[in-house]
């Protein structure tokens, strides 16, 4: 996969709705029954990070939730991202780039969205061919007004702020002309996912699905 076709790819990902919920999951057996509850709702992009031993075994059942399209999140070496493409993530994201991750998600067919924090990452990127790119960790990096000062002179770069970001400030972000989506971890608190809260979970979904 050729870093073009992996910015087409991640680009249609971050389109499907303007919020992609970052989800740290300890339980696979709630995987399922919170990836409905977000699809439900109108969020079907879902990024699982790679933070807890469950976490593979999650993608996998998620995978199975008709309408959803499972990532994995936090991929940090090319073990990962062969582990998160067996498991059945569709498309990769990372906090940073490096040339050995991005090779392997190039090997691996795995479609990335690559974590910038500057002008010049965002460049080293799209010198390479990655046209879609994640804004990581957002607010601590300045929030919108630092991603619209990067957006000025690389208008190329499209980008999927993450880190901070929540429906309070999600707006801020989307009303940005360089801003695809945001990714937030709001849609799925803890509280809501230990009790099972799935029409809970839905409504919030539903709420940021609406977001603009």
């Amino acid at each position: 996969m050729t870093p073009q076709d992996a910015s087409a790819a991640a680009e249609k990902v971050c389109l499907l709705a303007p919020v992609v919920p970052v989800l740290v999951v300890d339980d696979a057996s709630i995987a399922a029954d919170l990836a409905k509850a977000l699809v439900a709702g109108g969020l079907p992009a879902l990024e699982v990070t790679l933070r807890t031993p469950a976490a593979l075994d999650v993608i996998r059942e998620m995978a199975t939730v008709p309408g959803g399209v499972v990532g994995a999140g936090t991929l940090l070496t090319p073990k990962d991202v062969e582990n998160a493409k067996a498991a059945g993530a569709t498309f990769g994201v990372s906090p940073g780039a490096t040339d050995l991750l991005l090779d392997a998600c190039e090997a691996n067919d795995l479609p990335l969205l690559p974590g910038v924090a500057t002008a010049s990452e965002a460049m080293r990127l799209l010198e390479r061919g990655y046209t879609v790119q994640k804004f990581f960790p957002a607010e601590a990096n300045g929030g919108a007004p630092a991603l619209k000062a990067i957006g000025a002179p690389i208008p190329q770069v499209k980008f999927c702020p993450t880190g901070g970001v929540s429906l309070k400030n999600a707006r801020d972000y989307l009303s940005l002309s360089n801003t695809l989506c945001v990714g937030g971890s709001w849609v799925a608190p803890k509280d809501k996912v230990l009790a099972g809260d799935w029409a809970g979970i839905t409504a919030l979904a539903v709420e940021a699905a609406a977001l603009q």
